[in-house]
């Protein structure tokens, strides 16, 4: 007798292709023009960055940016 086992992975039913409506990667996100600064932060700032960045996985430089965007756009 075999066994039957159930793989939760695996699709149920009847597969049906679908079109690819995605935009390709590049159009996904639109880069924006950026300058290059120099800045002179508290040690303990940069370990903060540092530290939150590697939790969420991104850059920390990005980090600081997003933080920098985000108050100028709100007193802009």
């Amino acid at each position: 007798m075999s066994k039957k086992t159930n793989d939760v992975d695996m699709p149920l039913g009847e597969l049906v292709r679908v079109d690819d409506f995605l935009p390709p990667p590049d159009q996904l996100v639109l880069p924006e023009e950026t300058v290059k600064v120099t800045i002179s932060l508290t040690k303990s700032s940069l370990e903060f960055f540092k530290r939150e960045a590697k939790r969420h996985h991104i850059k920390y430089q990005k980090m600081i940016r997003v933080l920098v965007d985000q108050y100028a756009r709100k007193f802009d």
